[in-house]
């Protein structure tokens, strides 16, 4: 008896682990939200941090917020194409309304806005990635 429910327990936890190493297998190639999200907002952080609003320095803090974004999504080594857009806006009372719609496959690509804001301007970053 003792035999057979061993071989029964070896069975359940082989079939176990074949179904954990799909699941990382899958995560290693599928879009993890929270892995984005994450990347995005390290990368805000990073390139804007607790600066105030200056005109002047947009250009170069979306530029700065984009390339870090980039780098750290291909860092992640998985088969997609990434798409990452940044507006960065003053707080000032005046309204902002964005949209963005994608034809593709909802079972391998996918995408994840961010807002980021301090006192006095608002980051809003798009990710979007497209399976290879």
């Amino acid at each position: 008896r003792f035999v057979v429910c061993f071989l029964s327990f070896c069975r359940f936890f082989s079939k176990k682990a074949r179904k954990m190493d799909e699941f990382q297998g899958a995560e290693e190639t599928s879009f993890v939200v929270d892995e984005v999200s994450n990347i995005i907002k390290e990368s805000v952080e990073g390139a804007i941090g607790g600066n105030a609003y200056q005109h002047n320095k947009v250009n170069q803090w979306t530029s700065n917020v984009v390339e870090q974004c980039l780098n750290q999504l291909t860092k992640l080594g998985k088969p997609f194409k990434y798409i990452v857009t940044c507006v960065i806006m003053q707080k000032n009372g005046a309204g902002l309304h964005t949209a963005s719609s994608c034809f593709w496959d909802n079972t391998s690509d996918g995408s994840c806005t961010v807002r980021w804001e301090n006192k006095t301007m608002y980051c809003i970053v798009s990710v979007f990635g497209l399976a290879i």
